[in-house]
């Protein structure tokens, strides 16, 4: 300020001296608004002074998504997440628990709403690898500024009593990162945040577009739904509809919005950070962080890569098939798949990196290096003791493997249809002769 004031009284003028006031008036303003406690208006709590005369408070656990509920307390069976982890927070690690809880929020029992995005949402951002301001900045979309007075807790609480509902038209947009479903306060005791008190019926947000969140249409025409993770690595076969765009005209999946306008804003190659909690309803079973790039490709390029990604799950699906002899149907069959998707990502990253040079190399490239992962697991598991089963098991075993390797030279529905995707000529089918 002091600097600002010297360049003002020499060069005699009034608009730099009016532009430092209100910088530092809309400051003041905003460090008010971002109070945690005190008397005043609490940041991401409700506006309503609720907590007094709480007896007992709920413990500060209850700001985080993995934290045991109070039926798994009553019926004792918190056994891998214990009750009572966090008896006080520190204020600035409640303040990022409270953040994120409200940001995220999943089911939580009658009219406690969750997030704008449902509950757990994913969470894509933009990072330009220039440091943490720059990741901050190249997140927040175009538009115009908003005041304090526009954030949720700044003025009288929306709640949702009788199904009312919060539209964007409603609000301003700064509400897409404030959002507040959560009627909170925080109790101080002990040196920090000791307690939680919490009221049913916060703002229940309905269609509301949020510029960081992935969304997709069930079919042609239906609303747009956020996208939620699923429990896993965030690989290849993900990336469609999230770091990768559909080709023109296909509207089932569309990118976060500062995914879609970044080239707009910088010749920068970012990464993408996708993020969030995989949820059952109320239950935790994964927490997603990756990082993928931002994949920008022509029609014809980007129909092709759709065309290996879904190859790639249909020979999934042969592989599943083939290990029937060898695993238990559910989760073994299950984790060996996700590992067959692990196993490909580094050769589907370098195929990706070929396709506009040769995108029929690239088709057959990735046809060898998904046989290879799909036919090497498939020895690993089964060739192992072998010659000690009976001889009906090592039949079997035979003709899955087989089986397998018919489907990557394309016989069989299941290889005509993966050949059909990455744009190879699918060989003559082979009939069976008559008895």
């Amino acid at each position: 300020l002091a600097r600002l004031l010297h360049l003002h009284a020499a060069q005699g003028g009034s608009a730099i001296l009016m532009s430092a006031t209100l910088d530092l008036t809309l400051r003041a303003q905003l460090v008010a608004a971002f109070e945690l406690m005190g008397d005043g208006p609490r940041v991401m709590q409700d506006p309503e002074t609720f907590e007094a005369g709480i007896r007992a408070p709920n413990a500060p656990d209850m700001l985080f998504i993995d934290s045991c509920g109070g039926q798994t307390v009553k019926n004792n069976a918190d056994l891998l997440v214990k009750r009572g982890r966090y008896p006080v927070l520190p204020p600035a690690l409640a303040a990022m628990a409270l953040y994120t809880l409200q940001a995220h929020a999943p089911l939580g029992g009658a009219g406690n709403r969750t997030s704008m995005r449902g509950g757990g949402p994913m969470v894509t951002l933009v990072d330009p690898g220039q440091g943490l301001w720059p990741l901050v900045w190249a997140n927040v979309p175009y538009g115009t500024p908003s005041a304090p007075k526009d954030l949720p807790w700044m003025q009288a609480a929306r709640t949702s009593e009788n199904d009312r509902k919060v539209y964007p038209a409603d609000v301003t947009p700064i509400v897409a990162f404030f959002g507040m479903p959560r009627r909170l306060r925080l109790v101080a005791g002990d040196g920090g945040i000791s307690g939680v008190v919490q009221r049913p019926y916060g703002a229940n947000y309905a269609d509301w577009p949020h510029p960081l969140t992935p969304y997709y249409r069930v079919k042609a025409g239906s609303e747009l739904l956020p996208r939620h993770p699923r429990a896993g690595a965030f690989g290849y076969r993900n990336w469609l509809g999230v770091v990768a765009r559909r080709k023109s005209g296909d509207d089932l999946a569309r990118r976060a919005q500062v995914l879609q306008v970044w080239q707009q804003r910088s010749l920068v190659q970012p990464e993408v950070i996708v993020a969030g909690w995989s949820m059952d309803n109320m239950k935790p079973r994964d927490f997603t962080f990756s990082r993928a790039p931002l994949i920008e490709l022509p029609d014809d390029l980007a129909d092709r890569m759709e065309g290996m990604i879904e190859a790639a799950e249909t020979f999934g699906v042969v592989l599943r098939g083939a290990l029937a002899p060898v695993l238990a149907e559910g989760e073994a069959r299950e984790a060996a798949r996700e590992g067959y998707y692990l196993r490909g990502q580094a050769a589907f990253e370098s195929r990706l990196a070929g396709l506009a040079a040769d995108p029929e190399g690239a088709a057959r490239g990735w046809l060898a290096d998904l046989r290879a992962v799909a036919v090497g697991m498939f020895d690993d598991l089964a060739l192992p003791g072998l010659a000690e089963r009976d001889t009906r098991d090592q039949a079997e075993i035979v003709q899955a493997r087989r089986n397998l390797t018919a489907a990557f030279a394309g016989y069989g529905k299941l290889g005509g249809q993966a050949f059909v995707a990455l744009g190879l000529p699918v060989p003559e089918q082979k009939r069976s002769k008559a008895a």
